[in-house]
Parts: C-alpha cells; structure tokens; sequence
C-alpha cells in the first residue's frame, strides 16, 4: 500500500511541476504582449498630450494673433518658453500666475537661469511623456522641470547663435508666427518633436519653463527648441539634440493642424526637413 500511495504521490508531484511549466511558458508568452498593449496605451497618452499642446497654441493665436514663441527672451538671455506661455489655455492659469511672467524675467535677468523657482521645478504630466524614465528635474538642464517635448524651429541651421534667427519654422525665439504665414498649411507643419532623457546616450531631453541662456560659449536653445539638420533630423539619431522617445521604432511629431503622428526611426530625413518649414512649397506625403 506504501508503495502504491508513493507512486500516486510521485505522480502528482510530477504533475504539479507540468503544470507549472506550462504556466511559466504561458506567462513568458503573455509577458511580451502585455508590455507591448501597455506601451501602446502610453504612445496614444503621449499624442494625446502633444495635440493638448496645439490646442493651446491654437487658443493662445486666437487671444493674440499668433503663435507663441519658443521663448521670449533679448539677446542670449534667458527667457520664458512656449509651454509657459500656454498655460493659461491648458488649465495651469494658477500656475502661470505664480510665475508672474509679466513683470519677472525667467532667470531673474541673469545670463543663465541658474536659480530655480517652485515654478521652474513643477513638474507637469502635460510635458512628459508616459514611456520617458527621465527624472522629474533636468540635471543636465540647470535642475528645471524636466519635458519631453521640443519645439521644431525650422529645417534652417544657423550654425551659431544669432538673436531672433528665423529657422523657417513656426516657434523661434521671439517669433510672431501667425496662420497666414504657414503657406504650406498646417497639416504639412510640423511644430513639436519629442525628445527623450537619457545620459548614457547623451540625450538630454528638454525643460518647459524657459530657455536657460548662456553657459560658457553656449547658448542653451535645446532646452525649448532645436532646428532639423541632416543629424538632428535622424529620429532616434545619435544628435544630443536629436528628436527621440522611448516608443519602439521612433517618435511622435504634432502638426499645426493639431495632429499627432509617428515618425519610424530610420525614416528619410528629409520628409521632417521639408515638414519643419512653414513656407517652402514642397509636399510630403504621409509616409514618414
């Protein structure tokens, strides 16, 4: 009788460990597939956020016939970015008061933001994509709120600072950008790019409050806008400045339309080039 109740006891161990496996095998199986619906919900999230930012555009040109800035700011100082200026119209009015914007200077009036503010170090979910692990400060950007979004000046490099360059986009510094000056429409304009914090690749993401200003023989532009050159134009490229996210397979993009659409990694580069112009004729089809 030992023997038999052993063997059974045997069997059902054996059993037990089958089924186990299977399950094991199943939850490997399953794993892949749920991280991949997660990530998708986060990509829908993040477009989402990027068309909350073109509404408040769209608001903020109503209110004052054009477009907001990249940032406001004289010379190589500092100044207040895009996403400040579209609080108001992004149900943060309470927090663009407390940063008074009308009668303070972002940074104080120094040549570099170097001091922080309750203001410059909220962290807002409306400039940081889900799929992002960057922390809720920029280190690399003077320790501001950190943001995943980046204005598209244009597909015109300066190759140096030039106060109130226009790059042939829609938001540059100082810009006064209106409807009628996007010739080539808005479904064919690309306004923001995402760009995701990651230090050992050098990618150094963005910050929402303002432009930093000058470091050294630097002047911090990065931090709210950058231009489409053949490398930065590389989604996902080695470019610091480069357009990048942690979405599989490249990069969200927001048009002045208030679309949101996903530009592969590996694209040609000259769709975004061609796309980052408010005024040069050329079309692009929907293939990015």
């Amino acid at each position: 009788m030992k023997s038999v109740k052993s063997q059974r006891f045997a069997f059902t161990l054996v059993e037990l460990l089958v089924v186990i496996a299977i399950i094991g095998v199943l939850i490997g199986m399953l794993l892949p597939a749920v991280q991949n619906v997660r990530e998708a919900a986060r990509r829908i999230s993040c477009a989402n956020r990027m068309n909350q930012h073109i509404l408040g555009m769209h608001n903020f040109e109503s209110a004052n016939e054009m477009f907001p800035a990249a940032y406001e700011g004289p010379l190589d100082f500092p100044g207040w970015s895009w996403a400040t200026f579209i609080l108001p119209f992004a149900e943060q009015q309470n927090l663009q008061d407390l940063a008074d914007i009308t009668n303070n200077l972002f940074g104080a009036g120094s040549i570099k933001a170097c001091v922080t503010t309750e203001y410059s170090q909220t962290r807002l979910d409306l400039f940081r994509c889900p799929s992002d692990l960057g922390p809720d400060l920029n280190p690399i950007r003077l320790n501001h709120a950190m943001s995943n979004y980046r204005a598209v000046a244009g597909p015109q490099g300066a190759g140096a600072f030039f106060p109130d360059f226009d790059y042939g986009g829609i938001l540059f510094q100082n810009s006064q950008i209106k409807f009628r000056d996007i010739r080539d429409g808005t479904a064919q304009t690309v306004v923001i790019g995402e760009c995701l914090f990651d230090e050992n690749s050098n990618k150094r993401a963005a910050i929402w409050p303002g432009m930093t200003g000058r470091r050294g023989n630097s002047i911090w532009i990065s931090d709210v806008m950058w231009w489409v050159d053949a490398d930065s134009a590389t989604v996902n490229g080695p470019a610091p400045q480069a357009f990048s996210s942690r979405h599989p397979g490249g990069a969200n993009f927001s048009f002045a339309d208030g679309s949101v659409r996903f530009f592969i990694e590996g694209g040609d580069v000259e769709n975004l080039r061609f796309l980052a112009g408010r005024d040069d004729g050329v079309l692009v089809e929907n293939d990015f």
